[in-house]
């Protein structure tokens, strides 16, 4: 019988002539590909393209769309719900050789970049300027992969989210066109604001490849502190009454005993194990001492222990890579397990209310779940620590992150603050978004109606 020959794939062929070495069939770098720092199954693409250009880009999009095949952009791999796998196979457009930042515009405190510059990377350069980029979601991200998940932060409470931060972008939308969006001005009232339209679309609209962004100056003082309480529910109080005082503290994250716990014993430190806040204050020398005081007198009025104070960068930069460390701290609690990281968002009003009702199912499911929050805009998260392979386990971790997530949509707030939606919540979309569902298809179908760019992920078609 005579031997088969494999049929070869001409998008592959025709990619592989447009950029030589810089197409990869390796079966190790498409499962690299395949998969971000979620606990979903890798689903690898066919093909990893290494992208170094606008132009170029649009050159791959232009083949996939003539072949129908689909177009998976990748940034750096730190997604949470599963937005860079290839659930349909496809073409992954890597992006992290588009990594210049193609000017800086200090007098008008903005910048242009590519896609794959890192958020270190941007604020390494800028740090001779006075300026810096404030949206630090933890993960050293790329700047597209950023704008494409609408991604938030430690920041976010004083600064805004990536929503308030880009003034526009570049995007190569799904027939291969090139278009730019906004602009350097701060305000616009011409046309449909496509910019917040593609900032948040998970890469299923188009591929992200320049971005225009806002930033800040330095501050002139920066302090920092952690602070034990007697309880969660102290905790969570003190940030309430903080934000409705109007204190503009830059940041305030809430971590449970379960993660202060995680967290000494992965990154060697000995916090109390008590449900802690970490705090951060900007401003001037006299700024800064007011905001710590004004905190400091909530904090008490609440079962505070007292503050532990870093005042040097080099105190504070240890301070929050322990906070940064958190994920991989939760993990570690159970070697050999997964991490399954979910959040919901709710007004700071019913902040309290949320997170108790959910350290509650938490202890009633006996699953390790460790709570961390970027509380002072009202989001917080789990970290399931999970066997994915037990399929009890995983159904007693399901309910318990239905549960969660219908709560705070009952109390006004999202089934997802900053993590997206991808194709780990895209059951919840109708539950928030109702009938505007139909209209998100609308726009999907209008711009992709091939369906080719990031399938699977935000909506369902």
């Amino acid at each position: 019988m005579a031997a088969t020959t494999k049929r070869k794939d001409p998008v592959i062929e025709e990619l592989r002539r447009l950029l030589g070495t810089r197409l990869s069939t390796s079966g190790a770098v498409r499962d690299q590909h395949g998969r971000d720092e979620s606990y979903h199954t890798v689903h690898a693409p066919d093909a990893v393209a290494f992208a170094v250009s606008t132009e170029e880009v649009a050159e791959i999009v232009k083949i996939c769309a003539h072949h129908k095949k689909p177009v998976i952009p990748f940034g750096s791999g730190t997604s949470l719900e599963g937005q860079v796998m290839a659930l349909h196979g496809g073409i992954c457009i890597d992006t992290s050789q588009m990594n210049e930042i193609l000017e800086v515009n200090a007098e008008d405190l903005d910048c242009r970049v590519q896609a794959g510059v890192q958020r270190l990377q941007l604020n390494e350069y800028l740090r001779d300027t006075g300026l810096f980029f404030p949206i630090d979601p933890g993960a050293n991200a790329s700047i597209g992969g950023m704008v494409a998940t609408r991604a938030s932060g430690t920041n976010a409470v004083r600064y805004g989210t990536m929503r308030e931060n880009v003034l526009g972008m570049t995007v190569v939308l799904a027939d291969g066109r090139i278009i730019r969006t906004g602009g350097r001005a701060r305000k616009s009232a011409a046309g449909y604001d496509l910019t917040r339209l593609l900032v948040g679309s998970e890469g299923t609209l188009g591929v992200i490849t320049e971005i225009s962004l806002r930033l800040y100056g330095i501050p002139e003082a920066i302090s920092a502190a952690v602070c034990p309480f007697d309880s969660l529910a102290g905790a969570v109080n003190t940030v309430i009454l903080t934000i409705q005082s109007g204190i503009p503290v830059a940041r305030i994250e809430l971590l449970d005993e379960v993660q202060m716990g995680a967290i000494n014993k992965y990154s060697k430190m000995s916090h109390p194990e008590q449900p802690t806040l970490f705090f951060e204050f900007h401003g001037s020398e006299t700024g800064v001492r007011e905001q710590a005081e004004r905190v400091g007198e909530i904090a008490v009025e609440y079962g505070a222990k007292g503050f532990d104070w870093a005042i040097r960068p080099e105190d504070r930069s240890r301070m929050w890579q322990a906070r940064y460390d958190a994920y991989y701290a939760a993990i570690a609690l159970r070697p050999g397990a997964k991490g399954w990281a979910t959040d919901v968002c709710v007004p700071i009003s019913r902040l309290a209310e949320c997170i108790l009702e959910t350290r509650r199912d938490i202890d009633a499911s006996n699953l390790t779940a460790p709570i961390v929050g970027h509380v002072g805009d009202g989001n917080f998260h789990i970290t399931f620590v999970i066997d994915p392979d037990d399929p009890e386990e995983m159904m007693r971790a399901e309910a318990l992150n239905e549960r969660m997530v219908m709560r705070a949509l009952a109390m006004g707030g999202t089934c997802t603050g900053e993590h997206g939606v991808g194709t780990g919540k895209m059951h919840f979309l109708v539950a928030e978004h109702g009938e505007a569902v139909a209209v998100m298809r609308q726009i999907k179908v209008a711009l992709d109606p091939d369906n080719i760019m990031n399938p699977g992920k935000i909506l369902r078609l």
